[in-house]
């Protein structure tokens, strides 16, 4: 009898293990999760494994999973177990509340058939020579000898091509201000401190325009403007709908036959616009930094790229070479653009890896931790991009644009940009670090 009593007690144990996490108040955690989010992560998975509870003063509870199995589980579940939209409302105040982030159910499944069709196949030809050819706009103006700096290069070609993707636009008074808008409202949000303003809502007083929420509302009533203008142009023009993004979106239409709104519109731009612009800038930043400072990377990747004639070859074979592919997706791996993917508000209690969840409770699988494990990933934070020429890697293994119903729509074309960026400029000059550290 004492034996069974036992072995019933450990089976309950295993199967019903209690979440653990850091002690700090709410307040610190946060403070802590935004100043130096990389050491937050690594020292609590460190002491609590890969799954725990993280409380902060922003969202609701959220468990940080960096267990494969259990992501496997959160992406394949039925989506109605959770809610992703409503956690996402730090993003609200750019990108409006139609954004396919911050919307649930079928309404988001809705909206994400309208979205996808810009974003893959023959359309994907037509990027190709965009960003060949803003690429080569903006390296042209380098001057030998002269340092440049990757991340502000980057980000002015990644802004140039996802604005012609989007309006079909390169140039005209409308372009330029939108184009410098959106440079602005970005540079608000450059610094941990200004950007503590989205996260903190009682941050968020107009209190003019030279403090930073206030300037931040002048500049996005600014740029509202000049988009309804451009969808009110386009929807009026007499000459035929154009291939570019938004005269896709203005012909797209639901299963009802009904078209999107005007204000549906603008919360979709907005939502390509700043989710297409940085976060490829910042992945190429860092592409650029690694591929020079390891030597034999720059070396294996250059006579990769002296195989093809890369100045007039299809943009779809530079896409296809293996190398160039493995140092794009190592450079995600090691230092993904989003740390999480898209967060899951647990609509009904559930089980996950033998730990209660009840309703309520955010589910946050952790692309940064699970790029990071040793076990997945030996020496993970070396640098080495034969990882993925060696094996591949399940979608619960590597997922730099998250997954399941939320896996980023943008993802094709990210890939296809940091390719074709890196092989013209690295074709087209020689670089060097001019810090190598």
């Amino acid at each position: 009898m004492t034996i069974r009593t036992e072995n019933t007690h450990s089976q309950n144990h295993a199967t019903n293990k209690l979440l653990d996490g850091p002690k700090d108040a709410r307040f610190v955690q946060t403070v802590r999760g935004i100043l130096n989010p990389l050491y937050y992560l690594d020292s609590n998975y460190q002491r609590y494994g890969d799954i725990f509870l993280s409380q902060s003063s922003i969202f609701p509870p959220q468990v940080i999973v960096s267990n494969p199995q259990a992501i496997q589980e959160v992406f394949t579940a039925d989506s109605k177990l959770f809610k992703s939209g409503t956690v996402n409302h730090i993003t609200l105040p750019l990108v409006g509340s139609n954004s396919l982030l911050l919307l649930d159910g079928d309404r988001h499944l809705q909206q994400r058939k309208l979205l996808m069709p810009p974003f893959h196949g023959e359309r994907m030809k037509a990027y190709g020579q965009i960003i060949r050819n803003t690429t080569e706009k903006v390296i042209n103006n380098w001057t030998p000898g002269k340092s440049v700096i990757a991340q502000s290069t980057m980000q002015q070609i990644s802004l140039e091509v996802i604005l012609h993707a989007v309006f079909g636009l390169s140039e005209g008074e409308r372009y330029q201000q939108i184009q410098q808008l959106m440079i602005n409202m970005l540079s608000l949000f450059s610094n941990p401190l200004n950007a503590t303003f989205l996260f903190v809502k009682s941050l968020q007083k107009d209190l003019g325009a030279w403090s930073p929420w206030g300037g931040f509302l002048r500049q996005r009533q600014r740029l509202d403007e000049l988009l309804y203008q451009e969808i009110r142009d386009r929807k009026t023009q007499s000459e035929p709908l154009g291939e570019d993004i938004l005269s896709l979106l203005i012909s797209a239409r639901d299963e009802a036959g009904q078209p999107m709104s005007d204000v549906e519109l603008r919360d979709e731009l907005m939502t390509i616009l700043f989710g297409g612009h940085e976060t490829t800038a910042t992945a190429l930043a860092w592409a650029l930094y690694w591929i020079h400072y390891i030597p034999e990377v720059r070396q294996k990747l250059l006579q990769e790229l002296n195989s093809i004639d890369v100045e007039n070859c299809d943009p779809a074979q530079i896409s296809k070479l293996p190398y160039l592919n493995a140092v794009c997706c190592e450079t995600l791996r090691i230092y993904p653009v989003l740390f999480f993917t898209f967060p899951r508000l647990v609509q009904a209690p559930m089980q996950l890896m033998g730990y209660n969840i009840p309703k309520g409770m955010v589910l946050s699988p952790c692309i940064y931790l699970v790029h990071h494990r040793p076990d997945i990933y030996p020496e993970p934070k070396r640098f080495k991009p034969e990882r993925f020429l060696e094996r591949q890697f399940s979608p619960y293994e590597y997922l730099p644009f998250g997954g399941g119903n939320r896996r980023c729509i943008g993802m094709a074309f990210a890939m296809f940009e940091m390719k074709l960026v890196l092989a013209k400029v690295l074709s087209r000059y020689s670089l060097e670090l001019a810090e190598n550290t």
